[in-house]
């Protein structure tokens, strides 16, 4: 046996765990930010198949299950803002989030609104003002764009949201650490990005993703799909396991976050 083999300390995952419902408060205990903050805190989640899909049939949805959808609502309740790119709101047909009675007492009791507010970075700044995503929300989304594009936007849907100009030194392109500055400023300090791959990409390149909650499904896609981070740049860098959790349809929900 090999030095690092011997060296190496397993724990078995499996069905002698504690169980825990779907719409037990401990469940909720899993996601909760960090106590305290004194800036942005950006938690990312995504979901992918065993072999690394992103998507299936073109969209997140298809790999889904139950577990999941419960987990993806206890993120959201947990927020202060949702970010996501203009792409993931067209293709997953996006609308407001949507946050029952109970956990808008829960959020009120937490200094949060009861409802967080969407943000989208898009550099263009082409969003329909009559789509299901400005029409069907209790709160006006964030349109985070660059200066290039931000008159043309703002004529265009400042009626249906706020405008935001996200631009750093480029003024062609969204800088993520602007964005970022521009959610602090207005005290929406838990983020929760929800992709697409290139906005989480653009998080990671940047050193700016805390953690990164990752459903696995247990599917197999093949083909092209896309992994969940799709970006020009490379990075390595090291995070710690929070938890893993599993249900019965064979789901593992993993949260990662970062070292340092």
């Amino acid at each position: 046996m090999s030095d690092t083999a011997a060296a190496a300390h397993f724990t078995v995952l499996g069905p002698d765990g504690t169980r825990i419902d779907g719409t037990d408060g401990r469940l909720a205990d899993f996601y909760a930010y960090p106590a305290d903050l004194g800036r942005c805190w950006v938690r990312g989640n995504m979901i992918a198949s065993i072999d690394g899909g992103a998507t299936a049939g073109g969209k997140t949805a298809t790999l889904g299950g139950a577990g999941d959808r419960s987990v993806f609502e206890q993120m959201r309740y947990a927020a202060d803002v949702i970010l996501v790119g203009a792409e993931t709101v067209r293709t997953e047909n996006y609308s407001g989030a949507q946050v029952p009675v109970p956990q808008r007492g829960a959020r009120q009791a937490r200094g949060q609104a009861e409802v967080p507010p969407i943000a989208v970075v898009t550099r263009s700044g082409e969003l329909d003002p009559d789509a299901r995503f400005f029409a069907r929300t209790d709160v006006p989304p964030l349109i985070l764009t660059c200066t290039a594009a931000c008159d043309a936007t703002r004529k265009r849907l400042g009626g249906v949201a706020e405008v935001i100009d996200a631009s750093g030194p480029r003024p062609d392109e969204v800088d993520a650490a602007t964005a970022l500055q521009a959610l602090a400023e207005r005290k929406l300090l838990r983020v929760l990005t929800e992709g697409g791959p290139l906005i989480l990409s653009l998080l990671i390149e940047n050193d700016l993703l805390d953690e990164l909650c990752l459903t696995v499904a247990p599917f197999l896609v093949g083909g092209k799909a896309p992994r969940i981070a799709t970006g020009p740049g490379e990075v390595l860098t090291r995070m710690r396991p929070a938890h893993v959790l599993t249900d019965d349809d064979g789901y593992l929900y993993t949260r990662y976050v970062r070292l340092g």
